[in-house]
């Protein structure tokens, strides 16, 4: 007949060995965290410090922080017109604590102009949300004598190779604008491609280029100062920073009125919890007066609320559509 002490050491081993079964069936997020997020989350820019991703990414990082609880590292791998950081989160471990900031250049004309890139901007990507979405506007130097979208026009068509104009690389968006606007008008110029915003930013200020359809956000201060000239601005409306400038669908080209978006993207396969948590957060970041007026200030539109796969499939549109200007005029990146 077995002991007291026996029958208890024989309860003990069966109570222990439950418990050891239990925890082994448990999912793994059971015996990790189970809340999110719980450490800090590393933001992607991949570009470097100073342009319009990077600035949106600074602007969004401290409240985003706020929201969440947690601290937001910015983090900068540019490289490769923004493909180099991309890929790296496209890689990453989807677990919501290494995010991107996308772009135009960096989920879309990369994709689409460099064969070899590495990584699908939809399929290996959860889109989450649009930070703000950046005008275009077609800029000249204000040495020129076009007063009007029409008047650069007409002598576009008129004197076909006399003008030339800037973007930050073969393959960029700046490229894929202007070509979709030459396709549009009929209008012949000649491009020059340079490495990154800031070298093209002084191109366009010195008139070795005569025009740029490119990022507001970056000409702003310098057609405030009088430096160039907008002629006409990608936007739903007029903006209240460039109350006389019109928009390119008041012009007649609405199928180049098209605006830049950023925006917050992780791995393919993050939790769908983990992308509505973020969701939530940037649209309430986004939405506070604060932001609304910050991005105001400099040129950003505010973003509009686009659900994830409301997100996906306007990138997918614009695929198709940028995919048919890359193709009819030959662009392949370097």
């Amino acid at each position: 007949m077995q002991s007291e002490s026996s029958r208890r050491r024989r309860h003990l081993l069966s109570v222990g060995v439950a418990l050891g079964l239990a925890a082994a069936a448990a999912p793994l997020g059971a015996l990790a965290d189970e809340k999110y997020p719980s450490r800090p989350i590393t933001l992607v820019v991949p570009f470097p410090p100073g342009g319009s991703v990077d600035i949106m990414a600074r602007q969004y990082s401290e409240p985003l922080a706020r929201v969440l609880g947690v601290p937001i590292v910015v983090e900068n791998r540019a490289g490769a017109g923004g493909s180099v950081g991309a890929q790296y989160v496209a890689r990453a471990k989807p677990d919501g604590y290494t995010l991107v900031v996308s772009s135009q250049s960096s989920h879309l004309a990369n994709p689409l102009t460099q064969p070899k890139i590495g990584y699908d901007p939809v399929k290996d990507f959860e889109n989450i949300a649009i930070l703000g979405r950046q005008p275009n506007a077609l800029v000249v130097h204000s040495s020129l004598p076009f007063k009007t979208f029409a008047e650069f026009v007409d002598y576009a068509k008129k004197n076909p190779g006399k003008l030339n104009y800037g973007s930050g690389g073969v393959g960029s968006m700046g490229q894929l604008n202007v070509e979709m606007f030459k396709a549009a008008t009929g209008a012949y110029t000649t491009h020059i491609p340079y490495r990154g915003g800031t070298p093209l930013i002084t191109a366009v200020l010195g008139n070795e280029v005569q025009f740029i359809l490119d990022n507001l956000v970056i000409m702003l201060p310098h057609i405030q100062a009088g430096k160039v000239r907008a002629l006409a601005v990608a936007a739903d409306q007029r903006l209240p920073q460039l109350p006389d400038v019109p928009t390119l669908a008041e012009v007649g080209y609405p199928q180049l009125n098209l605006t830049s978006w950023t925006g917050l993207a992780a791995p393919v396969g993050t939790p769908e919890a983990v992308v509505q948590t973020l969701y939530k957060a940037v649209r309430q970041v986004a939405t506070s007066p604060a932001m609304v007026a910050n991005l105001k200030d400099r040129g950003v539109i505010a973003p509009e609320e686009m659900t994830p796969a409301q997100f996906e499939k306007m990138m997918a549109e614009r695929m198709v559509k940028f995919g048919e200007v890359v193709r009819k005029a030959h662009i392949t990146a370097e």
